[in-house]
Formats: C-alpha cells, sequence, structure tokens
C-alpha cells in the first residue's frame, strides 16, 4: 500500500516487480550519466573556445555514434528478459478468472474447486473504521503464498483492466476476449489494486483486493467459502 507522499515505487510483493523496480533504477542510472555528461559538454562549450581540431575530429564523431548505440543495448537486453519473464508461464498451482462488469469485478476458482463470487466496493457509509475508502471490498481474492498463480482476464460488458502495482500486474479485460497474466507472491499480505481503463461514471468505485495467506489458512477458506455457497 503506498503511503502519503511516497516517493517512488510499492514494495514489491512478487519477482516479476522486483525486475521492474530494479529495471527502473537502472535506467535511471543510465539517463543520469547521459544528463551529466550533456551537462558538462555545455558548460565546456560555454566556458572553452573550440579549436578546429575540435570541431574537425573524427574520433569524437566515432563516439558519439558508437556511444547512444551501446547505452541503447544496456537498456534493451534487461527490457527484453523481462518481457519474456512476463509472458512466461509456466505450470501453474491455481487459476483464477477475473471477469470485469460495470462496476464490480466476478472472480472464478475453476480448476481448484467450483468457487465463484463477485467482489464489490464497500460504500463510505459501511466501511469499517481503519479500512481504506474507495479500495476496501466485500470479497477478497485470497491466493496461496509462493505459488505460481495464472490469471486468465475479460470483461462482460465494457474494456476493464485488473491492475494491481505491488504485484507487477496490468491486463485489460476486453469483451469476448481472453488475456493471461501470471504472478508469484512472495510473502503475506493485502495488496490493492484498481481498474486501470476508464469504463464509465463509477470506473474509479471498482477496486481489486488480493490477499496472500499461507497454503493451509488458502484451503480453510476455499472450504468455509464452498460450504457456504453450497447452503
Amino acid at each position: 500500500m503506498a503511503n502519503p507522499s511516497q516517493f517512488g515505487f510499492q514494495d514489491a510483493s512478487s519477482p516479476i516487480m522486483e525486475e521492474l523496480v530494479e529495471f527502473h533504477d537502472h535506467a535511471l542510472m543510465v539517463a543520469l550519466a547521459i544528463c551529466s555528461l550533456v551537462l558538462y559538454l555545455l558548460s565546456l562549450m560555454l566556458m572553452e573556445k573550440l579549436s578546429s581540431n575540435t570541431v574537425d575530429a573524427q574520433e569524437v564523431e566515432l563516439i558519439w555514434t558508437i556511444l547512444p548505440a551501446i547505452v541503447l543495448i544496456l537498456l534493451a537486453l534487461p527490457s527484453l528478459q523481462i518481457l519474456y519473464m512476463m509472458d512466461e508461464i509456466d505450470e501453474p498451482d491455481l487459476t483464477l478468472k477475473a471477469i470485469g462488469h460495470q462496476w464490480y469485478w466476478s472472480y472464478e476458482y475453476t480448476d481448484f474447486k467450483d468457487l465463484a463470487f463477485d467482489s464489490y466496493m464497500i460504500p463510505t457509509t459501511e466501511l469499517p473504521s481503519g479500512h481504506f475508502r474507495l479500495l476496501e471490498v466485500d470479497h477478497r481474492v485470497v491466493v496461496p503464498m509462493e505459488s505460481p498463480i495464472r490469471v486468465i482476464v475479460t470483461a462482460g460488458d465494457v474494456l476493464h483492466s485488473w491492475a494491481v502495482p505491488t504485484l507487477g500486474v496490468k491486463t485489460d479485460a476486453i469483451p469476448g476476449r481472453l488475456n493471461q497474466t501470471s504472478f508469484i507472491t512472495t510473502r503475506p499480505g493485502i495488496f490493492y489494486g484498481q481498474c486501470s481503463e476508464i469504463c464509465g461514471a463509477n470506473h474509479s468505485y471498482m477496486p481489486i483486493v488480493v490477499e496472500s495467506t499461507p497454503l493451509a489458512h488458502f484451503e480453510s477458506w476455499s472450504s468455509l467459502l464452498s460450504s457456504s455457497s453450497s447452503l
């Protein structure tokens, strides 16, 4: 969860988000080096008189042609690696289906147990003390910790987007199409997200709450929910 006046990303709770934060820091260091070099050259040009040898130097032209290519390679290689990691889904332990509606989410645990429920935002007038306004829901998505989770995302009416920043997940929900993503939670906790696609008047009132728990707690929760839904 982000803090007031926070400068930077939320704490990473999945390996993919850890890689994204590291790449962000790497790209910022490259940008800082480029800005420092350009600032130094500009100040040098303002204070020093350039000679004809400097203006016509072929060595300098060779350097400023090759150096940008090296910088692009330093940025492209880790970026491509993260892209392939985000697309790779290898034998998930659990498949979760998220369906976007105006303006709530429906979830189905189809391959683990026949569990399905709707998740609505809790109105401010009914919000318990200590909970986050516009972010808390009546039914959270509970997943086992340190287990590969595949999320199949679609929509029943208009475009939506299933996004949880601390997990590094953001997938568009498109009517008539199935998109998929995956994540692994590295620690127990409650992670908040929101629909990230403008989907109508109440777009800002369809939050996402993912609760990561140990496997034993997840099995107890699923058994309890399954028994209550069958009544």
